[in-house]
Parts: C-alpha cells; structure tokens; sequence
C-alpha cells in the first residue's frame, strides 16, 4: 500500500503545479492537519484513494467548512484494507481554543478509546498533528510532545506513527523520519510518500 502523507503546508508540487499522473499508484492519504481544507477536497477529487484527516491546532475553520470529499478519523480507528489507522489530532494546549489539549485531555481521550482498541485488537498507524514527548518535538509549549502518544507506541508497537506540526521549515533540524522501538516515525510537513510494506522505510521516503 502506497501512502501519501501530508501537513502544515499545502504543497505547491500537487497544487500550484498539479498533474493528475502525480497521484498515481497512491492507495491512501492521510493529513495531519493545519492545512486549507480545499486542498484537501482539491486532492480527494482527482483520486479514488480515500483522504483521511484529523484536526490541527489552527483548523478550527473545519467545523464550517469541512473538506468535502473527506473522511475525519478523530478518536477512532479507521481501517482501510486491513490496516488500521488511529486518529488523535490537536497539539498541547497553549491558549485557549479548540483542537488544543492538555497532556490530562489527551490521556482522557484515549481512554474513552479502550473499546475501540480491544475490538480491534490495536491498530498499525498512528495518525497525529503533535508529536510524541520528545521524539522530534519542541521544548516550547505549543510544540511539545504528548507522553500518552509514546504510552500507546509502548502498548500497541504500531508499525506507523504519523505526525505534524513541527515544521522541517523552522531550522529545528526536526526530522523526516525516526525510530522509535518498532515504530517509523514520520514527520508528514508538505508530503512525503511510503509504502507501508516497505522495511527500509528511511532510504526510500519520496518528497
């Protein structure tokens, strides 16, 4: 299965430059958030791949103009051909607003999962816009980690963790890809392509 990965910034290789044969062989994309919801439903008109996405901190204008086209996968497992795949958006809370959370709400929200995650025996890809607890995060609070995200990498050793939020663009040197037990961690800012079968994953990321 061959997955597009996107985040934070809409890419101008698929939208300002957009040809159609540039999604072929794609089987699944997934967004991490903070990113124009009509790119979104640009990008799920010109491909049969289902669009999935959770939330970022600045995407509170989802709730009134939601990507068309799109599947929100925010606290639930979606699974697409075998593979099931976590949603958890919104980053570390810092002010108020929606889509932020405090490290006790997102430990709330995914114990509110426990039956999700029994039914379904785990899931493969953990779709997030924060990062985990310092794994690729800021020291600063609106880009620190969660720990819960590591608890549940810990439990369930998905083969994916999937994230945004902390811009390759900042100069941070934050990373493309990481490991962290079992897990590939994949930074998704502008997008990047895998194969979710491949076990070299590091020499063969696709901008």
């Amino acid at each position: 299965m061959r997955i597009l990965a996107i985040g934070d910034e809409e890419s101008r290789y698929l939208w300002d430059f957009f040809e159609k044969e540039k999604l072929e062989g794609i089987d699944l994309i997934l967004s991490c958030g903070d990113l124009n919801p009509n790119y979104l439903s640009f990008l799920a008109t010109f491909t049969s791949a289902p669009v999935l996405y959770i939330h970022g901190n600045h995407d509170d204008k989802y709730e009134k103009n939601p990507p068309g086209g799109c599947t929100c996968i925010e606290d639930q497992i979606y699974v697409h051909e075998g593979v099931r795949i976590l949603g958890l958006g919104g980053s570390m809370r810092y002010r108020p607003g929606i889509n932020q959370y405090t490290e006790k709400e997102m430990v709330k929200r995914v114990k509110r999962l426990w039956f999700q995650l029994f039914r379904k025996g785990g899931f493969d890809i953990l779709l997030t816009h924060s990062p985990a607890y310092q794994l690729n995060d800021g020291r600063d609070l609106p880009h620190q980690g969660f720990q819960i995200f590591n608890t549940l990498m810990d439990k369930y050793h998905p083969r994916f963790f999937i994230h945004g939020h902390v811009h390759m663009a900042y100069g941070r040197q934050h990373k493309r890809y990481d490991k962290y037990g079992e897990t590939h961690v994949i930074n998704s800012f502008e997008r990047c392509v895998f194969d979710f079968e491949d076990d070299d994953i590091q020499a063969h990321l696709k901008r």
